[in-house]
């Protein structure tokens, strides 16, 4: 008997689409597109296999307006020439048998200069350490229109459907945060005017989908828990996002976590996990996906049976295993590694530029065999 079969069972959303399991390939920064944001031959390699026995494959943050791109190598979905490429992104991961979810993004003051194009770096308000300054009323809205556009461009390029990325202090988490928010206009100040910018892109996007007539297309939100800093987002805050979304025609909510055991900082009982919390206040309106320093078969079976999360998502163990659900699936778990060894770039089908920083043992990374690794702290 397999002991992984609970993770494949079917779940349906609340439009009527079936996943066929509750494994999801979590979206990975894998820094293989091209430098105009198209589909890079190396990116092409690392999405091809690795797809497969997941119900739900989610892409690398996308980019949706010049001017935000957080990382080299990073793919777009901004302008209609790109829409060959996004299309070719989609029928690569759907070939394999997972719907494909393209994840939408911007880095706001996370943005690297260098590939900003010349434009200037703009967030929820000024930072002067990272040379930002703050977004006027018409950017704002700007910014809520290219959310809107990536996903008409997601839809005509088959995608099975989009997440918003509002974890991981980029831009949409910039706005709700109260250490990154210091505007007094419409867009800051209460929590519930810095929650405007996260539910007007939600907004936006559901009536794209609203506009194509696509009630199977599925729409997602990913979003971090709490922040460190003294003003920023609490335990509380989250609750409160969490009960405006999940009132939303939304398929799910994906919460980012390094530690999927990782218990509260602040703003709930501090005994408990975020997770365990989280779970419980959306309170079986939505499905929540779970994620965090999730490495083998077992780890991935323990996290779903605690009954925290309707779907585990798997980034880190994936970039490792390609196969990692086909060798659950087929009792093969002993396959599976769950730490990268250096001296086999050939096994792995990485991107040069994501090997590289494997190889600096970075704390966003797989953990390197015969190197110590801890889990971020945040």
């Amino acid at each position: 008997m397999n002991n992984y079969q609970p993770l494949f069972q079917p779940l349906t959303f609340n439009n009527g689409v079936s996943l066929k399991n509750r494994l999801v390939v979590a979206p990975m920064t894998h820094l293989g597109s091209n430098d105009d944001g198209s589909l890079g031959e190396q990116e092409r390699k690392f999405i091809a296999n690795r797809a497969e026995d997941f119900a739900m494959f989610i892409t690398a943050a996308t980019l949706v307006q010049d001017g935000g791109k957080a990382f080299h190598g990073q793919p777009e979905a901004i302008h209609l020439s790109q829409l060959a490429s996004l299309q070719e992104t989609a029928e690569i991961i759907k070939a394999q048998g997972a719907k494909a979810v393209l994840q939408i993004h911007h880095g706001g003051k996370q943005s690297i200069t260098e590939l900003l194009n010349g434009k200037d770096k703009i967030g929820a308000s000024a930072d002067e350490k990272t040379g930002t300054r703050e977004s006027t009323d018409a950017e704002v809205r700007s910014l809520i229109d290219s959310f809107a556009n990536a996903t008409d461009l997601a839809i005509q390029a088959g995608f099975d459907g989009v997440e918003i990325h509002g974890a991981n202090n980029y831009l949409i988490q910039q706005f709700y945060s109260g250490h990154s928010n210091r505007r007094n206009d419409e867009w800051g100040g209460s929590r519930e005017k810095r929650m405007r910018f996260p539910l007007a892109i939600v907004d936006a996007v559901l009536a794209v989908k609203a506009k194509h007539g696509k009630d199977d297309f599925i729409v997602g939100y990913r979003f971090s828990p709490e922040e460190p800093e003294e003003l920023g987002i609490t335990m509380e805050d989250t609750f409160a996002l969490i009960d405006a979304l999940k009132e939303l025609p939304l398929q799910y909510l994906h919460v980012s976590l390094w530690d999927f055991y990782k218990k509260a900082r602040r703003g709930a009982d501090t005994n408990l996990e975020r997770i365990k919390l989280i779970h419980e206040r959306i309170n079986g309106k939505l499905p929540l996906i779970g994620v965090g320093s999730l490495f083998s078969a077992d780890d991935v079976l323990n996290a779903y049976q605690t009954g925290w999360a309707e779907l585990i998502a798997v980034g880190k163990t994936v970039m490792m295993n390609p196969n990692f659900a086909t060798l659950m699936k087929n009792g093969e778990q002993d396959k599976i590694i769950t730490a990268l060894d250096l001296s086999r770039a050939d096994q792995y089908g990485m991107p040069d530029r994501l090997w590289y920083l494997c190889g600096q043992d970075q704390a966003w990374l797989p953990p390197v065999k015969d190197k110590d690794w801890v889990a971020m702290d945040i």
